[in-house]
């Protein structure tokens, strides 16, 4: 088989799907791996690297995507839309609730596509989503402090605050990868740190590891509404595997919000937990709404690619081999929680979540393989 990694397209998206130590794990088993020539510049990885580690250097996106398996890190962009194809597998981030073009592409293309942040284990985890959740969510804080900073917009607050001022209240709504890691962040930054949740064994396992420093609070609509109300900095980070994210800030909570507060919806590539938010980008990550500062960029951890590129490729590269490898009924037979991975096949929607939060009908899986 060949695999084929092209250079990321979209904006200010510098990571690359895979690092020279996966190329070569894949040359190993017998793979031939052609990588687009400066795909790795952004991430610290020159071309020599990859060749040296075995992989086929093209010029051209166009022979990167002519390969059996293409690995990517985001959703392919409107320009790539033309590389789509029946007896291609694509894997990466699809995020095809936030991006229901994407997913008319793949469908009129009959593409399998096979996305990272749906793969999901038996105990409800997000395996290769949660590499970029752990960054995403140490960056929130990171952005966060930087935006309340009067120059660039905010109130003129340091987060952990100084000897005899109160620090910053950092409210994180969601105590999964990101939010915790956010949340863990903030109180390192010795901010006050808020944390809400549904699931009340994740509150108590925060509480039991941080000892009390992070306050965790069941989450309800009057719960954040009073916590939203006094935060300098909100960080979003309610996810729904696949589907799209629910509105948990409402326009209400922010008009209460304080004047130049900081909203992070890490969320937004799942359509955002704010209500009335929309995706920004690393150029122009912000923009204010009743007076609050919001931050919403869509692929954050593509500002730190070096970190990203190789934490993906530590998560990803076990499954890509598979694929590379074996036929796909015998992956799934060894791997059934890439079942859940698989969101098009040969024209139709196979992952229920997905399409219901497409509105499309879903098609069982099983009816596709042989």
């Amino acid at each position: 088989m060949r695999v084929g990694v092209p250079r990321e397209t979209k904006l200010d998206e510098h990571r690359v799907a895979i690092t020279p130590d996966g190329v070569h794990e894949l040359v190993r088993h017998g793979v031939e791996v052609v990588v687009e020539s400066g795909a790795g510049e952004g991430s610290s990885i020159d071309d020599d690297a990859f060749r040296c580690a075995g992989a086929t250097m093209v010029t051209t996106a166009v022979a990167a995507w002519e390969s059996d398996l293409v690995l990517k890190v985001k959703e392919p962009q409107p320009s790539e839309f033309a590389f789509l194809r029946s007896d291609l597998t694509l894997f990466t981030y699809l995020h095809l609730a936030a991006y229901p073009e994407v997913a008319d592409a793949l469908i009129q293309a009959k593409t399998t596509g096979i996305a990272f942040e749906t793969v999901q284990l038996p105990d409800g985890s997000l395996p290769l989503l949660a590499p970029m959740s752990e960054v995403a969510g140490r960056m929130a804080t990171q952005v966060g402090a930087h935006f309340l900073e009067r120059r660039h917009g905010g109130r003129g607050i340091l987060l952990g605050g100084a000897p005899g001022v109160r620090p910053a209240r950092v409210v994180v709504i969601g105590a999964g990868n990101v939010g915790w890691n956010a949340a863990w962040i903030a109180q390192g930054m010795q901010a006050e740190v808020i944390l809400l949740d549904r699931n009340l064994d994740r509150l108590r396992w925060v509480d039991q590891i941080h000892q009390g420093r992070i306050v965790t609070l069941a989450s309800n609509t009057a719960a954040v509404a009073r916590a939203v109300a006094d935060a300098d900095l909100v960080i979003g980070a309610v996810l729904i595997p696949g589907g799209r994210a629910p509105k948990v800030v409402t326009d209400v909570m922010i008009q209460g919000m304080k004047p130049r507060a900081v909203i992070v919806d890490v969320a937004i590539d799942q359509g955002g937990c704010v209500e009335g938010i929309h995706e920004t980008t690393h150029r122009d990550p912000t923009f204010e709404h009743h007076g609050v500062l919001h931050y919403a960029v869509g692929n954050m951890p593509g500002a730190v690619p070096h970190t990203s590129t190789y934490a993906l490729t530590n998560a990803t590269l076990p499954y890509a081999l598979e694929l590379a490898t074996e036929r796909l009924p015998a992956v799934l037979r060894r791997h059934p929680e890439l079942a859940l991975g698989i969101n098009t096949m040969q024209g139709h929607v196979t992952n229920k979540v997905v399409a219901d939060s497409l509105g499309k009908p879903n098609a069982e899986l099983a009816n596709f393989l042989q």
